[in-house]
């Protein structure tokens, strides 16, 4: 060919192109947000993402950040004294550039972008209206938990209704009323255009979810009537009800209650016929995604709530001297999967207050202390120990002479090798087979320590207690005291009487209740309640003496700092930091 012509052809074809348009990248062998959101398949895939987000900054992001949720509150306090990993440290804790503030504000600022990337791109779908709306719906929830719980451990914190493409440094800090308010406009949406519990699949998220947390959300705005509303519309939901029978896998073994059922292994969604958990968080062993792992106890994504709250009962031991020669016997093998607690270390040693205090009006009757529920009474699983001793049980509240606890053979109890702790956190005798070094004695492997059943979120005896709450505050005493003797009830507790009930005693009663489950801190710092109850109920932390900073809990700590990385990465405006920090 002419190589005139040739260079005219190719002059035409550039003049002729788009220039942006020819250098723009079109992936096509990796994912990227051009070909991510497309088929409803796409939207599926982003929305589980949704999931594995809130599973990782609630129960499994590494060893110890879910657990930030309840150390330092009035619940437990640390076992290892003087570490800011679980809270023994305050000054360390929540200093803004300590790792607790900014892991939980990138993972609450990551779950907020990926809900707002799929709202954003999914309007511009050519999907039917009501694909369109569910998709939104759920997104729009995962984004008000995200802002609801970014309110409640920073105050205000800067909103983002758009989705952030590229650098930007000039955000803003919205009020504390503003963040809650964009909370509440979420998950009031969510609650209009999810479906029923009913129509959902074991661990999605519901109407019903939706409602329970906006009756949460009303009472952190003041609209206790409202929150009444949100409430009653999750317990009149004829697919909710409390459980009141023993149900599930395990409900024909002793010692056991229908409170002790609803934390066996795979009882806790509908499928299995609980009618109680509102929202569960899924998890599933050894497979991938599943979240938990018997080949690696340090993978992220397992809950290691036995391995935090149970005790370390291997350093107990009975102490005798003979002819002036000193020997130490231990009562208890470990680790083994029985009431010992597992493969706990313990870490999170109950308080007086929740281990003790909370129960001693109704110490006998009440299900929830009942030794398999609350383990007081350690029943010795070494039998020579059994045999040269004559002991079958060693129990908290009244040891044997010489018991010693820890290396250095103290003789103080509690500590973290003995001390009452509830059975929720484990599953005595129903580890999966593949932990046990011999599944004739319950010996466990090292590598035990997580937590192998579903999660509750959300569960109505919860919703009833809200409802409580915010019948208190309008002052209709009766009706909180109703609410508040429905989950007594259950328990085979004494009722309460109306002029009994006040802000502490529905703390307490939910600690009776939920424990461990709850996520204690967000419903301390909601109430603004975190220093006046640790204060109250958690002396190692109030104490400057005990907690590792000298110093102690302080009213500031009401709030976390705003993290130092995002004040500093902030160039183009000031981003405020909490008072006190």
């Amino acid at each position: 060919m002419n190589k005139n012509i040739v260079y005219i052809l190719l002059c035409l074809l550039l003049a002729s192109c788009n220039e942006s348009e020819f250098l723009k990248e079109r992936p096509e062998d990796f994912m990227s947000s051009d070909n991510s959101y497309i088929t409803e398949a796409d939207f599926n895939m982003a929305v589980n993402g949704l999931y594995y987000s809130v599973r990782k900054e609630f129960y499994g992001a590494d060893e110890n950040t879910p657990f930030d949720y309840i150390y330092g509150t009035d619940l437990l306090y640390d076992g290892e004294p003087g570490t800011s990993n679980r809270h023994g440290n305050m000054t360390a804790a929540y200093n803004p550039t300590g790792n607790i503030p900014k892991a939980h504000w990138d993972y609450l600022y990551k779950l907020i972008a990926d809900a707002y990337a799929i709202i954003c791109r999914v309007g511009a779908t050519s999907f039917p209206e009501e694909t369109r709306t569910l998709f939104t719906a759920k997104a729009r929830f995962f984004r008000g938990l995200a802002y609801r719980t970014l309110a409640y451990l920073y105050g205000g914190v800067p909103i983002t209704l758009e989705e952030v493409s590229a650098p930007k440094t000039d955000f803003v800090r919205a009020t504390k009323e503003e963040t809650l308010a964009q909370a509440l406009d979420d998950v009031k949406y969510a609650a209009e255009h999810l479906p029923d519990i009913a129509a959902v699949k074991d661990g999605e998220v519901s109407s019903a979810a939706a409602c329970h947390l906006l009756a949460e959300l009303y009472l952190a705005t003041g609209d206790n009537r409202e929150a009444v509303d949100a409430a009653s519309r999750v317990i009149g939901n004829p697919a909710l009800a409390l459980m009141k029978e023993r149900f599930g896998s395990r409900a024909t073994e002793t010692p056991g209650d229908v409170y002790w059922d609803l934390f066996r292994m795979n009882n806790q969604n509908r499928g299995a016929g609980n009618t109680e958990g509102v929202w569960v968080i899924q998890f599933e062993t050894n497979l991938p995604g599943g979240g938990s792992s018997t080949a690696d106890l340090k993978l992220d994504g397992n809950y290691m709530l036995e391995r935090h709250c149970a005790p370390m009962v291997r350093d107990v031991k009975l102490r005798t001297e003979q002819n002036g020669v000193i020997k130490d016997y231990s009562p208890f093998l470990w680790p083994v999967g029985d009431y010992t607690g597992g493969r706990g270390i313990g870490w999170g040693i109950t308080t007086e207050h929740y281990s003790h205090t909370i129960w001693q009006s109704d110490f006998d009757n009440d299900i929830r202390n009942a030794n398999h529920n609350f383990v007081r009474r350690f029943a010795v699983n070494n039998p020579s120990f059994r045999e040269q001793f004559g002991i079958d049980t060693i129990d908290v509240d009244n040891p044997p002479a010489n018991l010693i606890v820890g290396q250095d053979g103290s003789t103080t109890i509690p500590g973290r090798f003995l001390y009452a702790y509830p059975s929720k956190c484990t599953t005595p005798y129903n580890h999966p087979a593949e932990l046990y070094a011999n599944a004739a004695t319950y010996e466990l492997k090292s590598i035990a320590g997580t937590t192998y059943t579903d999660q509750y979120m959300f569960r109505l005896a919860e919703t009833y207690l809200l409802r409580a709450e915010a019948y208190l505050n309008l002052g209709e005493k009766e009706l909180a005291a109703a609410d508040i003797n429905a989950v007594r009830e259950r328990a085979h507790a004494r009722p309460v009487e109306a002029e009994q009930v006040d802000l502490d005693y529905i703390l307490d009663e939910r600690m009776r209740e939920l424990g461990v489950e709850e996520k204690r801190r967000l419903t301390l710092m909601r109430l603004g309640k975190l220093y006046d109850r640790v204060i109250k109920c958690n002396p190692y932390y109030a104490d400057p003496a005990t907690n590792g900073d000298g110093m102690g809990m302080l009213e500031k700590y009401n709030l976390w700092p705003i993290p130092q990385s995002a004040i500093e990465a902030n160039t183009d405006a000031v981003l405020e930091q909490n008072p006190g920090y």
